[in-house]
């Protein structure tokens, strides 16, 4: 696996590889990587010749309160992760490579509706930077196709949007969610947990479990459910900064007409902002 840090480079990397007929998959992630993001890279590798995979920590997408400085930064072991997973090449840029004419005159990418509520509410301008700073890398990369995880359900819907809307022939491959075995979600934020709350985390994939498994069963006063759900993470510790049960398909709030659902949850649990996500597809009897 080769590590390359500028765009030129990482550009000349891949111009070769497509000389090759190789077709090119990309995976952008922010380091610190797990096993879902192996997930990601694995599943590049299955659809590409050429996996492309970026490390970069986008100060754009972080708010003024949020964890920039104390993000994780694991370059050696996530390199070490990335050639084990099939991985051909690194992008591992600057932030001044990326934005060299600095980030208050950086044009942006907004994705309008699907970015709108849940974390984009809780979050204001995140995904103005997630859409920029993917706009940006897929320009560099110019793949074939990328792949992102389900975890961040809003993030993929907001990719999809951005690249239909801007006619990029890139294809978007949806990755699900890689859990421990107590069901928590794997996530760069879970090293922020004590052990103490790392014991409670799982809490918030069995609310959504519990929620899931009502609305199979027949159960359509999503209000009721809702607040209970809510109730069940507070009384475990949690602080619930939304749970919402939502059509999969454009995010917009679920109705009695909607066959696929998704129930969307972020919770902080002391200072760790935790996000979950499940899809809930009604059997053809409740439709």
């Amino acid at each position: 696996m080769n590590l390359v840090r500028t765009v030129a480079d990482l550009r000349a990397a891949v111009s070769r590889a497509r000389s090759e007929g190789k077709r090119i998959g990309f995976v952008p992630t922010m380091g610190n990587l797990h096993a879902g993001h192996v997930a990601l890279v694995k599943k590049a590798g299955q659809r590409a010749d050429y996996v492309v995979a970026s490390i970069f920590v986008n100060p754009l997408q972080f708010g003024p309160n949020e964890d920039l400085d104390s993000y994780p930064r694991t370059l050696a072991a996530d390199q070490e992760k990335l050639f084990e997973a099939g991985c051909h090449l690194l992008f591992a840029p600057s932030v001044e490579e990326m934005y060299p004419h600095g980030q208050d005159l950086q044009t942006i990418v907004r994705v309008p509706g699907v970015s709108e509520g849940l974390c984009g509410g809780s979050r204001p301008g995140h995904f103005d930077g997630v859409s920029t700073v993917v706009t940006k890398l897929f320009n560099m990369v110019l793949p074939d196709l990328a792949v992102f995880g389900e975890k961040d359900f809003q993030q993929l819907a907001v990719i999809r949007t951005m690249v239909r809307d801007l006619n990029m022939p890139i294809q978007i491959i949806g990755e699900p969610i890689v859990r421990a075995e107590d069901g928590l979600a794997l996530s760069s934020r879970n090293g922020y947990l004590s052990s103490e709350e790392r014991a409670i985390a799982p809490t918030l994939h069995r609310t959504l479990v519990k929620l899931a498994d009502a609305i199979r069963q027949g159960e359509r006063d999503y209000p009721a459910l809702l607040a209970a759900g809510r109730a069940a993470l507070m009384a475990a510790g949690m602080r619930p900064d939304y749970l919402e049960i939502r059509n999969a398909q454009d995010l917009q709030p679920a109705r009695d007409d909607h066959h696929e659902l998704v129930i969307l949850a972020a919770a902080f649990l002391g200072k760790t902002r935790l996000i979950d996500n499940l899809l809930v597809g009604l059997p053809a009897s409740a439709r």
